[in-house]
């Protein structure tokens, strides 16, 4: 009898818990990250610059999973244009890349087209070799011009942020540009995207200078680097997960900083489709996982 009770007690708490698991089977599925909320998955339209207009760009887009995506300037239309291709598509714009010269000359415009958008991250993406500092003081000097315009941007209710490639890794007075960079803006001013493929590729790890830079990156490029040979039809770059990148330490210190924007790229994709669906399941997988390691401090 005494068994039977305990049966009967036991049975129901069982039932209730079998029935929790199934109902919600993974804690962090929706890219949610522990006592944070949900990530943004959004695919760089860099990415598709190829694939046709801006129509075929957005439908691509969201036929590979994406609901954001993160501009190149206006790709040449108005922000009531821009705003009717992002509702046919149920897609968001997250970020904008926008040249300096347009930071520095157009920067009105700038902030009522995204405004107008609904963005409120601004990248300024790449510096053409004829416009790189040569030596620290130059370096910081554009940090100091980032910051006044980082004002700006945040007096409008906006984020400014640098975006990387692989020349800002070399050295300075002992100290990378990048560093002379943050040297030159506040915090509050500049913010950070980076692109841990091509700061490997400037010889920097990027899980270790994600720990260095901590919260003042907002966003992270991801992509991965293949080894010599394997895609040198594309630039020798790969889909995250399939290449050399470590991505058990990049992905934990991300997190640790709170990053929540990640950002899809490919920089010379044959076939994009294919390269953008395959990374956002990489990232589906990794946030729907429960394996979610801690990040190396």
């Amino acid at each position: 009898m005494l068994k039977l009770l305990k049966q009967m007690i036991w049975l129901p708490l069982l039932v209730s818990c079998l029935f929790t698991v199934q109902a919600n089977p993974n804690p962090f599925f929706n890219h949610h990250k522990p006592g944070a909320s949900p990530v943004t998955i959004a695919v760089q339209m860099f990415t598709l610059r190829n694939v046709g207009s801006l129509d075929e760009q957005l439908a691509m887009a969201h036929e590979g999973g994406y609901n954001a995506v993160e501009l190149v300037g206006t790709h040449g239309v108005d922000a009531q244009q821009m705003n009717q291709l992002l509702a046919k598509y149920q897609i968001k714009a997250i970020s904008d890349h926008v040249q300096l010269v347009d930071l520095e000359n157009n920067l009105d415009s700038v902030i009522s087209f995204n405004r107008a958008i609904g963005n409120h991250v601004i990248v300024m993406p790449y510096l053409a070799p004829e416009a790189r500092p040569t030596n620290a003081r130059g370096w910081m000097a554009l940090g100091q011009e980032l910051n006044g315009i980082g004002a700006k941007l945040r007096a409008a209710g906006m984020t400014l942020a640098y975006h990387n490639h692989n020349f800002e890794m070399k050295k300075y007075n002992g100290h990378l540009a990048l560093d002379w960079i943050a040297k030159g803006a506040s915090a509050n001013n500049l913010k950070f995207e980076f692109d841990v493929a091509w700061i490997s590729r400037g010889g920097q790890d990027p899980a270790h200078l994600l720990n260095r830079f901590g919260k003042r990156v907002i966003a992270i490029h991801v992509k991965d680097n293949a080894g010599v040979g394997v895609h040198s039809d594309e630039g020798d770059f790969a889909v995250a997960g399939q290449g050399l990148l470590a991505w058990n330490e990049i992905m934990p210190a991300a997190q640790h900083d709170d990053i929540d924007l990640y950002i899809v790229e490919h920089d010379a994709a044959l076939d994009p489709l294919t390269i953008i669906t395959q990374a956002h399941e990489f990232l589906d997988n990794y946030f729907s996982s429960e394996r979610l390691f801690p990040a190396p401090r």
